[in-house]
């Protein structure tokens, strides 16, 4: 949410959007909110990209990182935003229970969101290009 808080300033970003989807992202994923519940409270464009950013459990593991960039980029690009900045906060030494298997998942999914969401924020684009460029050190 900070990394989202400070490009508010940005004039083609819609900074209500953009910050509660920051702070709400994982609320479907990790608690027992449903998406009714955030349109109820914060309307339709904060729903539906928090739903964007939730994971499918429905569907199987290898294929739900895919499937949530999928439904992200017919979001607003402030939800995208949102995606390439959780990433950023997210990709740093990882646990060291983690197998380098894990470690490997983790980098090239790093690389899948910054391929598919890299045209939707320059100065976030690059912060996670040199985020992965550090990961590799772990792997």
């Amino acid at each position: 949410m900070e990394i989202i808080a400070a490009l508010n300033h940005e004039s083609d970003m819609n900074g209500n959007l953009a910050v509660q989807a920051a702070i709400l992202h994982d609320t479907i994923e990790d608690t027992d909110t449903t998406y009714d519940e955030l349109f109820s409270e914060f309307g339709q464009p904060v729903a539906d990209g928090v739903l964007a950013l939730t994971k499918d459990e429905a569907i199987e593991k290898q294929h739900q990182m895919s499937d949530s960039l999928r439904r992200i980029k017919r979001q607003p690009i402030e939800i995208w935003m949102v995606k390439l900045a959780d990433r950023i906060t997210n990709l740093q030494m990882p646990p060291a229970n983690w197998t380098i298997e894990k470690r490997r998942n983790y980098l090239d999914q790093a690389r899948l969101i910054w391929e598919e969401l890299k045209s939707g924020n320059k100065f976030l684009s690059t912060r996670l290009n040199e985020k992965i460029q550090v990961y590799q050190l772990y792997i």
